[in-house]
């Protein structure tokens, strides 16, 4: 049933005769709800406004005079052309999931028509009601198609001109129980904070203090549990022009459809006094998103420093001029302080944002995913488990030293190795390009803006200039068919170019699919809000790669070095790229290397101390009962 309801902001346009320009009623916080009158014709309503200026339009949606335009169905935007007259009804403000499931309910509905013919009524029989709302979709409305982009989306065709195998989308993937319960912590707008370890059961870490509520925040961490997907669900759930999605780098802010956390927040580095923070965030544009945003999305949290927290939280506070934590924002964030930490000078020290002063009173509900999805080996989720806590027993360490002995090596297809330093990646994939025979072929990047060709270096995980050779190692960059194996880090070898102009590379993927690799857009937020675009071959060569940028990746086949670790965290980050055990060689290996911040441990184990006993069924907080918490089932 809550597909057949949508709220969101709706124009309402409904053209005047004479040629006069249409006339246009905006409703905010509108109420769309799809629905049937008395002679069960498929109807539109939306409600909006309140007092003398509260409106509720209805328009009966008659077959092929409805016309869907989707095209911006990602961004949270669509139109509605509700009768041959040229009335529409233009929704935006809309979190794109719900958008994509109304307009889904919409055409199938619209398309069937109505549903039995009317049948008089009896005599003292209850009239039928006016407007009722719109049954769900049952089995007998839905024919799955093959998955493709409905026909015609874009150019406003109407539901019943398209044939029906491609008028439906496959059913998106489902969320697990635990990504459930985030999503729906952030939904309702509680307080999460998310961690993420393999091989344990799902349990809520700790609560807020008695008697006080919960801070508009949300938390998470996960790593190997399906992060980036439940990000995505988590971002299309949430209304675009008050939802920002940021991250600490900007290849991990591309994955989200963000920007970078310090592009957002308009403040530098952070560094400068308070005052001078504030009076940055104030200026025009930056000072407009601060009072926008009701959530912020913070990926790869471990990276960001803690007085940069602190610094973003008062500044919250004082442009927002609300006492509340963060400014009443809600905050999302992820990722795993027992990876990579905050990239600090020689001289200074570390600082976890757990260790910022305003960390507490934004974050009170801790909870913690568990299922691991990049990795399904047993022993090898056990060993990357004792790894992550700086745990390197006799076994850890006999199974490691065996994988050196591994030949994953298949069908010319080398594995990646890893590095600690960027300079180590770009010296051995230069040199191992030019000991190729053959023409290099190149591939130049189409930016959206070449004056912003820095700006787009920095968050998109493909370079402006993509050199290949006949048997280059490469490894895709973004998911291109996730059922065939074609996802993000699959590796494979360059086999052969079109003869055709472009010339475009094809590869062979360890996977065993040979596809020919066509350019790819990727969309970049930039400073003020203007979107940045780059189109590039999916590809990166791939004979090494550097342990930072490998995050988010599942590697097919991996080498490692793990002589020149010089962080805590870092080999658990190289080690938790691999899918298995098998696809692993580690070189030269020492004990010494895995190791964890003892301050990260210590943050652990204090919220474990506090971990209340496993329930049966998630809870919200309310104001009527403070005492309920979120309970993982």
């Amino acid at each position: 049933m809550e597909a057949a309801e949508l709220r969101c902001t709706a124009a309402v346009e409904q053209p005047l005769p004479g040629g006069l320009a249409p006339r246009r009623r905006v409703m905010r916080d509108a109420t769309v709800l799809l629905g049937r009158n008395e002679l069960r014709q498929p109807v539109l309503r939306v409600a909006g406004g309140s007092g003398a200026a509260a409106a509720v339009l209805s328009f009966v949606l008659a077959g092929d005079a409805v016309r869907l335009f989707t095209r911006f169905a990602g961004e949270g935007r669509a139109a509605v052309r509700v009768g041959p007259d040229g009335a529409q009804v233009l929704l935006s403000d809309c979190p794109p999931d719900a958008l994509r499931r109304f307009l889904r309910l919409l055409r199938l509905k619209v398309a069937a028509g109505p549903r039995d013919a009317p049948r008089p009524p009896r005599l003292l029989e209850r009239p039928p009601p006016s407007f009722s709302v719109i049954s769900p979709l049952q089995e007998r409305d839905v024919l799955c198609g093959p998955g493709r982009r409905r026909a015609g989306s874009e150019r406003g065709e109407s539901p019943a001109q398209v044939p029906r195998a491609e008028r439906e989308r496959r059913p998106p993937a489902r969320l697990s129980a635990e990504q459930e319960a985030v999503l729906g912590a952030v939904r309702s707008g509680k307080s999460i904070f998310f961690t993420g370890s393999a091989g344990e059961e799902p349990r809520p870490l700790s609560s807020a203090p008695r008697g006080k509520p919960w801070p508009l925040t949300c938390c998470f961490f996960l790593e190997g549990t399906g992060k980036s997907f439940l990000l995505k669900r988590i971002v299309g759930s949430l209304p675009p022009n008050i939802t920002y999605a940021t991250a600490s780098t900007g290849v991990a802010a591309c994955h989200i459809g963000g920007t970078t956390l310090h592009a957002f927040a308009g403040i530098g580095s952070g560094k400068a006094p308070l005052e001078q923070c504030i009076q940055l965030a104030e200026r025009p544009g930056v000072r407009q998103h601060w009072l926008a945003c009701q959530h912020l999305i913070i990926d790869e949290i471990s990276m960001v420093d803690g007085k940069f927290f602190d610094k973003l939280e008062a500044v919250a506070r004082a442009v927002r001029k609300r006492d509340e934590p963060f400014g009443g924002i809600q905050l999302i964030i992820c990722g795993d302080f027992l990876q990579l930490p905050p990239v600090c000078k020689a001289n200074e020290e570390t600082k976890f944002c757990f260790q910022a002063k305003s960390w507490r009173k934004c974050i009170h509900i801790n909870m913690e995913l568990t299922e691991v999805r990049r990795q399904t080996d047993k022993t090898f989720v056990s060993l990357l488990s004792a790894i992550r806590l700086g745990r390197c027993t006799e076994e850890v360490t006999r199974l490691l030293m065996q994988t050196a002995a591994h030949r994953s090596e298949r069908d010319g297809i080398l594995a990646t190795r890893l590095c600690t330093h960027k300079d180590d990646v770009e010296i051995t994939n230069e040199r191992r390009l030019q000991q190729l025979p053959g023409e290099v072929h190149v591939f130049e990047a189409l930016d959206s803006d070449p004056m912003l060709v820095k700006l787009i270096d920095a968050q998109c995980p493909v370079g402006g200039r993509v050199e290949l050779k006949l048997g280059a190692q490469v490894m895709l960059a973004k998911n291109l068919d996730v059922s065939q194996g074609l996802v993000n880090g699959a590796r494979g070898v360059v086999v052969g170019f079109e003869s055709e102009q472009k010339g475009l590379p094809k590869v062979r993927f360890l996977c065993g699919v040979t596809q020919l690799i066509k350019m790819e857009k990727w969309i970049i937020k930039g400073p003020s809000g203007i979107h940045l675009s780059r189109q590039q071959l999916p590809l990166k060569l791939a004979w090494a790669i550097s342990i930072h940028k490998s995050q988010g990746m599942s590697l097919d086949c991996v080498e490692i070095s793990l002589s020149r670790v010089f962080e805590s965290g870092q080999a658990y980050v190289a080690l938790s790229r691999a899918r298995s055990l098998a696809g692993l060689r580690v070189l030269d290996f020492d004990p010494k290397v895995v190791r964890a911040d003892p301050a990260v441990l210590q943050f652990y184990r204090q919220l474990r101390r506090h971990q209340l006993p496993r329930q049966d069924s998630l809870h919200t907080h309310s104001d009527v009962d403070e005492k309920e918490n979120w309970k993982c089932n």
